[in-house]
């Protein structure tokens, strides 16, 4: 299949269709290439453009009243997002941001009409994926409620290193503690800190513009709960 349709062979959205309906949905989806941190989607310019990621992760968030960035989720491959209130999808105020070099492909408004409303299995997949989002914000709410920062850093680099097999090392996440501290909602300083803090436990190496997790499952079980002490940890070296 030729690379500008196997775009969106990816996306579980259109798993129901045969190799012939997605021919003919990606030679509709243009592809995008997006450097790191671009902004993709701006309340200020809305489009009614239907964003879907093949390749890297963006950042949605939201500007406080002070003017502080919150975000509100971040997206990996497969996930589709955009104001195209013909399908249910709502930015609500947010920014789209590419946290890493990215590849979109893009559906304009007619195409959603024309090729996605149409067929009730895209719908469907369409209210699952919606699902999905609003259980992500409940779940980052919780955490900003709930959590100390050293935790909440311990669920989203869980949640950025994951998509490996059981056992499998997973890439290092290359994000910068100043880019981290905008996911958890903290300060450059205090996100450093905890970083810290969560290598001293051994639950992963700190580099210059990326971190390794040498372990997920205690990453996982730390970020879950108040964090086992240190000597309970294994590590990998």
């Amino acid at each position: 299949m030729p690379d500008e349709f196997y775009c969106l062979s990816e996306v579980d959205l259109f798993r129901d269709l045969s190799r012939r309906e997605m021919a003919e949905l990606g030679a509709r989806a243009p592809l995008r290439e997006v450097p790191s941190g671009q902004v993709v989607f701006s309340p200020e310019r809305p489009t009614g453009t239907l964003f879907i990621i093949k390749r890297g992760r963006i950042r949605l968030y939201t500007l406080s009243p002070a003017g502080q960035a919150v975000t509100t989720a971040v997206l990996g491959p497969g996930s589709v997002f955009g104001e195209v209130p013909l399908v249910g999808l709502r930015m609500g105020g947010n920014w789209a941001e590419s946290l890493e070099p990215s590849r979109l492909c893009l559906m304009s408004p007619q195409d959603v009409r024309e090729l996605l409303l149409a067929d009730p299995r895209i719908a469907t997949r369409i209210a699952e994926h919606m699902f999905e989002r609003i259980s992500e914000l409940e779940h980052r709410l919780t955490d900003l409620a709930c959590k100390t920062l050293p935790e909440r850093l311990a669920g989203t680099l869980w949640m950025l290193s994951k998509g490996v097999p059981a056992g499998t090392a997973p890439e290092p996440v290359r994000l910068t503690h100043q880019q981290l501290a905008g996911l958890v909602n903290a300060t450059r300083e205090r996100t450093t800190t905890a970083l810290g803090e969560l290598a001293d436990r051994g639950l992963l190496r700190l580099h210059r513009g990326k971190i390794t997790v040498t372990s997920r499952e205690s990453l996982r079980s730390y970020a879950d709960s108040q964090g086992p002490p240190p000597g309970d940890l294994p590590r990998h070296d």
